[in-house]
């Protein structure tokens, strides 16, 4: 499976701040944002991911980044000059996808809960078709609202609905077969413009090859896009990263725990930011792996 991060649009809902920076590269709590949805495909065993952002925005996601492999990773980057819609990722990057799966995972978007990366890893060996995560939350008329039987078959799918038929919000996770390919170039702008990713899903639906996946209670999908919910990102990363001693979305702890590097590889890249907390931390694991520096 090959992944994609969608890291671009102009981060309107964030102005001031992102006149001068990508939304993707602000900072929750003590990480760039970008670490977060990157951590969810390195934890499904993804190792060959695009980075899509805007032509002003590029260069500084490829100087964070780097081509990956330090980290075991196989990174590339890819334009978008205009927001057309999140459907426009599999335009963009369908040379990156090739004949493979895909995995899509929206820049803004936090995933975190206790057995998730094992969720995510059956969910990826058990594709067929169409993947969505729901998360209930107490507006679903602000989200697109995905229904599912009890099979977990998504069932209906709408976007921003008057009257929501289910509480499950569709989350900035997604996982396609390679027929995505095929269906994103069908679809057509929507009345604002963008080629909308609801239009991919329904193709699914119709299918009946979409599933809807319950993210639950114990679970946190945290939606950076405005000035109050990064705070609150920033504020939930902190608390949980002081309660347990851990640190949440650390791509280095990521890449040594699924075997893309070894422990000296991961205090090598702590012992770079050995000024900081962070670094200190991913030498400190790197160490009780048994790193012989």
């Amino acid at each position: 499976m090959k992944g994609i991060v969608l890291a671009g649009g102009a981060g309107s809902r964030l102005h001031p701040i992102t006149n001068a920076v990508s939304k993707q590269l602000l900072p929750v709590y003590d990480k760039p944002m970008i670490y977060y949805p990157l951590s969810v495909l390195m934890f499904g065993g993804i190792r060959d991911i695009l980075v899509i952002s805007t032509p002003t925005d590029l260069p500084q996601f490829e100087r964070l980044l780097g081509t990956g492999e330090e980290l075991g990773l196989n990174l590339s980057y890819a334009e978008q000059p205009q927001p057309n819609g999140l459907a426009e990722a599999f335009l963009i990057g369908a040379d990156h996808v090739g004949g493979d799966s895909a995995a899509l995972v929206l820049g803004d978007n936090i995933f975190h809960g206790p057995g998730f990366p094992a969720q995510l890893r059956r969910s990826i060996a058990e594709l067929d078709g169409c993947v969505l995560f729901g998360y209930p939350v107490k507006e679903p008329g602000r989200y697109g609202v995905g229904e599912a039987d009890a099979d977990g078959r998504l069932i209906s799918i709408e976007e921003k609905p008057a009257r929501p038929r289910s509480n499950r919000a569709i989350t900035g996770l997604y996982l396609y077969d390679n027929d995505v390919l095929e269906i994103a170039k069908q679809i057509r702008p929507s009345a604002r413009g963008e080629l909308e990713i609801t239009d991919v899903n329904r193709a699914y639906l119709e299918r009946g090859t979409a599933r809807l996946i319950d993210l639950g209670r114990g679970f946190a999908w945290l939606d950076t896009g405005t000035h109050d919910s990064l705070i609150e990102a920033s504020q939930y990363v902190q608390v949980l990263e002081h309660r347990q001693g851990i640190r949440i979305a650390c791509l280095e702890e990521i890449a040594l725990s699924m075997g893309y590097i070894d422990a000296d590889a991961c205090y090598a890249l702590g012992a770079k930011l050995a000024g900081s907390r962070y670094g200190e931390y991913v030498m400190s694991i790197a160490r009780a792996a048994g790193a012989t520096a």
